[in-house]
C-alpha cells in the first residue's frame, strides 16, 4: 500500500527505483511493475465507476447513449467483463462488472438534464397527548404523524411498548429493578422504534395538565363604569 501522502504517479517512480534493487532479473522487475500499475488504475477506475453511480446519471437510455457508456467501461475494465440491463421502467441501468477478485453490480439512475426528482413529501408531525386512565391529568406530550389517526397511533404505542419489553434491554432493564411503567417505557425506548411508526417523542417527562379558570364576563355596564373611575381618577 503506498503512503497515505504519496501519489499514484509518486508511488511507481519508487517503485520503478526500488524493484531494480530487489530483484536482478529485469523482466521480474518489469512484471511487477506493470501488474501494480495495473492495479492501481483498476482501483481508480472502481471508485470512479461507484462515484459516478452514486452521483450521476444517464441522460436517457438511447442507443447511441447507452453505447457510449459500454465503451468507456469497456475500456476501463475489459469488453467481456461489461453487462448493461435497463429497468423494465426505463429509469435505471443495471451494471456489473466482473474482477478477477470480485463482481461489482451497481444501478445508474436515468435522469434527463435539468429533471429533478421528485421529494417524497413527508406528512408534518402534530401534537398527540396521551394519558393513562389512572391519572388522565398527567399528560405526556408526543407527536403523530398528521396522517395517522389518533386511535391507530395509540394502537402503535400499546404495540411498541409491549414490544420493547421483550427486546433484549427491556429485559436487562426489568432484572435490574426497573419498573415495567409507561413512564419508564417511553424514557428509554429508541426513538427510531417510534419514528418507524409514525410517532415521536417530545418530552420523556409528563407534563401536568392546567386548567384555566376564568371568571364570570362583566356587563357592559360594569365596563363603562369602571373607565368612569379610570378617568376621574
Amino acid at each position: 500500500m503506498k503512503p497515505k501522502n504519496m501519489t499514484e504517479a509518486q508511488f511507481l517512480e519508487l517503485l520503478q527505483k526500488v524493484l531494480p534493487k530487489a530483484t536482478e532479473d529485469a523482466r521480474v522487475a518489469s512484471s511487477i511493475y506493470d501488474q501494480v500499475a495495473k492495479e492501481i488504475r483498476l482501483i481508480h477506475n472502481v471508485q470512479s465507476f461507484e462515484a459516478f453511480c452514486a452521483q450521476g446519471s444517464l441522460p436517457n437510455l438511447e442507443p447511441a447513449t447507452v453505447a457510449e457508456f459500454q465503451s468507456q467501461l469497456e475500456i476501463n475494465f475489459g469488453a467481456a467483463n461489461v453487462a448493461l440491463t435497463p429497468a423494465e421502467k426505463g429509469d435505471a441501468m443495471s451494471v456489473q462488472i466482473v474482477l478477477p477478485d470480485r463482481t461489482i453490480t451497481n444501478r445508474l439512475r436515468v435522469q434527463a438534464p435539468g429533471e429533478e426528482e421528485a421529494e417524497e413529501v413527508k406528512p408534518p408531525m402534530v401534537p398527540f397527548p396521551v394519558a393513562l386512565p389512572e391519572d388522565p391529568e398527567l399528560l405526556w406530550v408526543l407527536a403523530r404523524r398528521e396522517d395517522l389517526p389518533p386511535d391507530d397511533a395509540a394502537r402503535a404505542l400499546a404495540s411498541i411498548e409491549d414490544e420493547f419489553w421483550e427486546t433484549k434491554a427491556g429485559l436487562k432493564m426489568q432484572q435490574k429493578g426497573a419498573e415495567k411503567s409507561f413512564a419508564e417505557f417511553i424514557a428509554r425506548v429508541p426513538a427510531a422504534a417510534l419514528a418507524n411508526s409514525g410517532l415521536k417523542r417530545h418530552y420523556k417527562e409528563p407534563e401536568v395538565c392546567k386548567v384555566l379558570h376564568r371568571g364570570p364576563a362583566k356587563t357592559a355596564a360594569q365596563t363603562e363604569a369602571e373607565l368612569l373611575t379610570a378617568l376621574e381618577a
